[in-house]
């Protein structure tokens, strides 16, 4: 099979911008609910600052005016992500906390009940969360959630790490190596649907690695139709992990835009109306 790197050097990213998605501020970081079909993203400043978690309901007149997702709170709150079916989602938040107003950014859990309201969110414990910040949690199909941190330990600024839960509750965590970190600043890791890929968001651009027996391979950039100006940032994989949406800079009056790359996909992303 092609390197994904190759597949994405055949065409230029196409703007992805539903309206009323698509605003002047910044947007960024989607989740398709796999449940109902919502569309859940971030939108913060054109400066990239303030990010919270919005939703939109694909109706009959198409999307909807993006709301707070029902299950926000105080401080910032990012990168969500859908598991088990759609039954709980990952994300990151300064909220209030243990009676702690102002923490860093940490990993947190939401479940929704048999009735399909979501529950009370729980902030994940230490090693998991640091005393420093966490970003964009994504399980990598090998057992271990990936996320970046600035906690003290890593290989440069800020690093990608993973943590692995035992059957008692407890999480392991290490660095996830210098295959996939760089000296500088290194954010995001998404994982392909299959496993076999990792897309890493860094300070330097779009990077991939690929999975082998011996562990992941040493990161390649991708080329300048996704690196164009170093904003892009909160990628998610299709279905078959042939095509990705990302956010990116387009300009003073629009910010934050969502692109999409890759090979097309048929019905994807979904459209709205449905029909």
């Amino acid at each position: 099979m092609l390197g994904f790197a190759l597949l994405l050097a055949a065409a230029a990213p196409a703007a992805w911008a539903p309206a009323p998605i698509s605003s002047p501020m910044f947007e960024s970081h989607p989740a398709f609910d796999p449940r109902t079909g919502d569309l859940y993203f971030v939108r913060s400043s054109p400066e990239f600052r303030g990010w919270r978690i919005l939703v939109s309901h694909c109706a009959p007149s198409g999307w909807s005016v993006p709301a707070d997702a029902p299950f926000a709170g105080d401080g910032v709150e990012a990168d969500l992500a859908f598991v088990d079916g759609g039954r709980t989602a990952w994300f990151i938040s300064t909220r209030t906390s243990d009676g702690v107003r102002g923490r860093g950014l940490d990993i947190w859990t939401v479940t929704r009940g048999p009735d399909g309201r979501w529950g009370t969110p729980t902030r994940l414990p230490e090693p998991l969360n640091s005393a420093g910040n966490e970003w964009f949690p994504r399980w990598g199909g090998d057992g271990w959630l990936y996320f970046g941190s600035d906690r003290a330990g890593g290989l440069g600024r800020t690093d990608i790490w993973r943590g692995r839960q035992a059957a008692d509750g407890r999480w392991t965590v290490e660095n996830a190596g210098a295959a996939l970190n760089g000296p500088g600043d290194d954010y995001e890791p998404l994982i392909s649907p299959d496993g076999a890929r990792m897309l890493l968001m860094t300070a330097d651009g779009y990077f991939e690695s690929r999975r082998t027996e011996a562990g992941w391979t040493p990161r390649v950039r991708l080329g300048p139709e996704i690196n164009a100006n170093g904003s892009e940032i909160g990628a998610l994989f299709s279905p078959s992990g042939r095509a990705f949406l990302f956010a990116r800079n387009v300009g003073a009056e629009r910010s934050g835009e969502f692109l999409l790359a890759g090979d097309p996909e048929r019905g994807w992303p979904p459209a709205c109306p449905r029909n």
